[in-house]
């Protein structure tokens, strides 16, 4: 090839890239702000910062009670008008968009919320996320700031980071969808009982529980790896190209087995706490509770905490704000997705140290309280897109010499 042929080339496919960028532009948006979340600071953060970066033509609404939004969406909105939902607020109005527009998206094409065996449809719009709460925990592990500016040009540019969620049921019956933490015995109980304070106490969290999963088969990227979810991550991208695969072999073949491919394992024992991560769960400040979980790889990496002293469960508290390896050895971690689910059998608690203590802990759902103690997990790949690209430097808290920081 000649060097004028080359260059030719180089031009149309740089022209090809620029146009495919415009066409992902955004060009009407419709955004919900919650003016009471946080410091009650999203409706001047939206006027103030990032209105004026919004071209005209984007529909704003304030929301005017809990789970305005998740309703609005779920039978009034008009999404075929839109090209991106924004929320402009915290993780808990970022879970309303979600659980809104996911279940939106299922009722119009069929699909039955309710069945835990349900094949999920992904979302077509993009999802924004305007930080204007107390953590933003989401906006951190998929942007890796919580800047309202950085987060508003990455929606006017038009990116798209794709990302895991998981379906949480009880019966066959849908209780929520989460994509950051499910949380039993400690976690669950610190949100249920902060205001009296009473989880100050680990060793009342004596949970005589079972616990059934089924372990990853065939994927890349393990939690002990120490590979970082990134932007352009690898990891998600093989993983998610494969669990679509196997999801297209399962339409052909219709008498296989959601279930035949893998075997699920049993762990019976008493903890302190069993958690489920879909992301590293970090902040600004801490390293989160799974350092080295993905955003989009099909995968929730599971935790259990077994009973220990009080120092012990300390030390494992304070690994989150620290680079160390978060897990044992022997605990199996990394829950793979496609047609299979993790099932949290009845979980209930003896002798607590606290004679107030109800019988039975609370899940601790994405900040959410769950009543259930038995409840079926599924691991949805890649159920929704946001306007983002995945963390694109190594935070203030990361090794920077490590190659899988990108």
């Amino acid at each position: 090839m000649c060097p004028d042929e080359a260059l030719c080339q180089r031009w149309v496919s740089s022209i090809r890239e620029q146009l495919n960028a415009i066409a992902s532009r955004p060009k009407r948006l419709l955004v919900y702000i919650n003016p009471y979340g946080g410091k009650r600071q999203g409706k001047h953060i939206y006027e103030q910062k990032v209105a004026p970066l919004f071209a005209q033509g984007h529909l704003h609404t304030l929301t005017e009670y809990a789970n305005y939004a998740r309703d609005h969406l779920k039978t009034e909105a008009e999404l075929k008008t839109f090209d991106g939902v924004v929320c402009v607020g915290g993780d808990g109005m970022f879970s309303e968009i979600i659980h809104g527009l996911i279940w939106r998206t299922q009722i119009d094409g069929g699909v039955d919320p309710n069945c835990p065996e349900e094949s999920l449809l992904p979302c077509s719009l993009r999802i924004g996320i305007i930080p204007a709460g107390s953590t933003d925990c989401i906006c951190f592990a998929t942007v890796g700031t919580n800047d309202p500016v950085t987060s508003a040009l990455h929606i006017i540019v038009g990116d798209s980071q794709p990302m895991d969620v998981c379906s949480v049921h009880h019966n066959n019956t849908f209780l929520r969808y989460s994509v950051s933490l499910l949380g039993y015995g400690f976690y669950g109980d610190v949100l249920t009982d902060s205001e009296r304070k009473r989880w100050m106490g680990p060793a009342r969290y004596d949970l005589s529980g079972t616990v059934s999963y089924l372990p990853a088969r065939g994927i890349v990227g393990t939690p002990r790896d120490a590979a970082r979810c990134r932007s352009g991550c690898v990891v998600c991208q093989h993983n998610g190209q494969l669990l679509s695969e196997k999801a297209e072999r399962y339409k052909v073949d219709e008498a296989s087995d959601n279930e035949s491919d893998g075997e699920w394992r049993t762990i019976r024992g008493k903890f302190l706490a069993i958690n489920a991560a879909s992301m590293s769960c970090a902040c600004p400040l801490p390293q989160g509770l799974s350092h080295f979980a993905h955003l989009a790889d099909g995968t929730t990496d599971l935790i259990l905490v077994r009973k220990c002293s009080r120092f012990n469960f300390l030390r494992h508290l304070l690994r989150h704000t620290s680079k160390d390896d978060q897990s044992d050895s022997d605990l199996e971690l990394d829950l793979q997705e496609h047609g299979k689910r993790q099932i949290f059998s009845q979980i209930c608690r003896d002798h607590p140290a606290c004679s107030c203590a109800p019988a039975y802990s609370s899940w601790n759902c994405d900040g959410e309280i769950l009543t259930h103690t038995a409840i079926d997990v599924r691991v949805h790949c890649q159920l929704i897109k946001l306007f983002a690209r995945g963390i694109e430097e190594p935070t203030v808290f990361e090794d920077l010499t490590n190659p899988c920081a990108i």
